[in-house]
């Protein structure tokens, strides 16, 4: 079975196009959020863009979709998988045992800013961060070892923080990883035509304009919640 990589990550944090990177590698396939119908079935009252549509397009049941994973780690290398934190809050967490583990975070200024252009009045668990610190703390707990990557620190010098976050996957850094092709991608999920718009334009790291707006006070409520988590996952950051 090749390698399976688990990123964990929130919302609007840049995690596409670090699928897009890796998927962009010969020997990777990348995975698009594939318990996003799980969250939503779990979720009744969690109203998202095109939620019928993306409950269509996966099964919700946990386990079937776990064993659509190892299966599809079976026919490459390495198999990329792009999570959300919260879509997998709730379910047994054994299987993770068997993939390397990424954690993504981003400033949550940057992050409230970014999400609030798609859904109005985000809640500290639409935006993930605290999701990923109490995943974080439980893998701690069971004695695994995840990697923490801060998508501010990625952008300010791509080549040597992919070429870290490689060598803490044992894997070998390719300068594919750096750049891929505009548009929309084969791996992506039903969801793209709501939440990529950004990523479809780029073809390599880049800041978005959204990173360099103001946040609104009124979120200010919500930050002030989500920076502890922040700070707390990010003293384990890459750097």
């Amino acid at each position: 079975m090749g390698k399976i990589i688990h990123m964990v990550s929130g919302p609007r944090n840049m995690s596409t196009a670090i699928m897009y990177a890796f998927d962009n590698r010969k020997d990777t396939l990348g995975v698009d959020e594939p318990f996003y119908s799980y969250y939503l079935n779990r979720y009744p009252d969690v109203q998202h863009p095109g939620r019928n549509d993306i409950l269509q397009s996966q099964s919700t049941d946990a386990n079937t979709v776990i064993n659509q994973l190892h299966q599809s780690a079976q026919e490459v290398d390495y198999l990329f998988i792009k999570n959300m934190a919260h879509h997998i809050d709730g379910f047994d967490l054994n299987w993770l045992h068997v993939a390397k583990h990424v954690f993504l975070i981003r400033d949550p200024q940057k992050l409230i800013n970014s999400f609030a252009k798609v859904m109005d009045n985000p809640t500290i668990k639409d935006i993930g961060i605290k999701e990923e610190y109490l995943l974080f703390q439980q893998l701690i707990g069971r004695g695994i070892s995840p990697v923490v990557l801060d998508s501010g620190d990625l952008l300010r010098d791509p080549s040597r923080i992919m070429t870290q976050l490689c060598k803490a996957l044992d894997m070998e850094f390719t300068e594919d990883m750096l750049s891929w092709k505009a548009g929309s991608r084969q791996i992506d999920g039903i969801w793209a035509s709501y939440w990529y718009d950004n990523v479809h334009k780029t073809t390599s790291f880049g800041q978005q304009q959204t990173s360099r707006e103001i946040m609104p006070s009124r979120y200010r409520s919500l930050l002030i919640e989500a920076m502890p988590y922040y700070q707390s996952l990010y003293e384990y950051a890459i750097k």
